[in-house]
């Protein structure tokens, strides 16, 4: 395990850190007044060293990474933030970490500003402030994954079945080998084929600039923007018809997922059906289709850079 000095900043530089992070202001109080609570107990400081010990360990490498220690009972401190600190302590190591691959400053700061992201989509769901998935976070923090325009990049490998179909396609690859996994970020507005083609563009670029060591042939993409399913309510020059258009079926999976685009689309997985809004064309595509009986699925898919 990598050995690494571990600190949160002082009480006054805490605001600026969580703010570059993109933290939402009316939770950065809290975290603040919580702070003296993690520096003055001996437990929760090895708690927090052992935590930012697990992102270093495996930074930089694919596929690395473990679970981050629980917080105890009656500690003072909610486990829903536990993790904001955790990733504030990790900040300088990860930054050095960018620097040594040279990775521009304004890629690294859009990517790990993913973090307040996902702060904001905990208040949306449960009105208060936290991070409730933060192994996600621990990828971009390791080194994994980069924004690059309107999308996410994530140095990654070929699973098994999606390995297979690009095979049979004809490529010389196969389970294992590199692939880019494409993530669509909320908060970031439409995904226009322009943008993902300026976001494609850079990914190219910037893999080859700072991972020479690493071949990237093919992105692959993993959700419930890829269930075809969604063609049958959105219009064919949709934006999420394009996106879906640019992806080759790796395989299919019979797990019905209703919650996770309800989660993505009205804020909250578990809102009732008859409580989901019909604002817009997505907005009724999910939940008439759910009204009726239907359910939705994530797709698998892929494509040649």
């Amino acid at each position: 395990m990598t050995t690494a000095w571990v600190e949160l900043p002082e009480a006054d530089e805490l605001a600026g850190a969580l703010l570059d992070l993109a933290v939402p202001h009316e939770d950065i109080n809290e975290l603040i007044a919580l702070r003296g609570r993690m520096t003055a107990d001996p437990g929760l400081r090895r708690l927090l060293e052992t935590g930012v010990q697990e992102i270093l360990q495996d930074m930089g490498k694919i596929g690395g990474g473990g679970e981050l220690p629980r917080m105890p009972d009656g500690s003072g401190v909610p486990a829903r933030c536990f993790p904001v600190y955790v990733l504030v302590a990790a900040l300088p190591h990860v930054r050095a970490y960018h620097k040594e691959r040279s990775v521009p400053d304004d890629v690294s700061r859009h990517t790990l500003a993913d973090l307040g992201r996902h702060m904001a989509v905990h208040r949306r769901r449960r009105g208060i402030g936290g991070l409730s998935i933060p192994g996600w976070l621990g990828l971009h923090f390791r080194g994994e994954i980069y924004q690059l325009g309107r999308l996410q990049f994530q140095r990654s490998r070929l699973d098994g079945r999606t390995g297979e179909a690009v095979r049979a396609a004809g490529l010389p690859l196969g389970p294992g080998d590199f692939a880019l996994d494409v993530h669509i970020p909320d908060f970031l507005g439409p995904i226009t084929p322009a943008a993902c083609d300026r976001s494609l563009v850079r990914a190219g670029e910037f893999f080859a600039r700072h991972f020479p060591e690493e071949t990237y042939r093919v992105a692959t993409c993993h959700s419930w923007l890829l269930d075809r399913q969604l063609a049958e309510y959105l219009p064919e020059d949709s934006n999420i018809v394009r996106f879906q258009d640019r992806f080759r079926c790796a395989y299919e999976k019979k797990e019905a997922e209703d919650g996770v685009p309800v989660g993505f689309v009205f804020g909250d997985p578990d809102l009732p059906l008859e409580a989901l809004p019909r604002r817009t064309t997505l907005e009724r595509a999910i939940g008439d289709h759910l009204r009726a009986g239907r359910h939705w699925y994530s797709g698998h898919g892929w494509f040649e850079l």
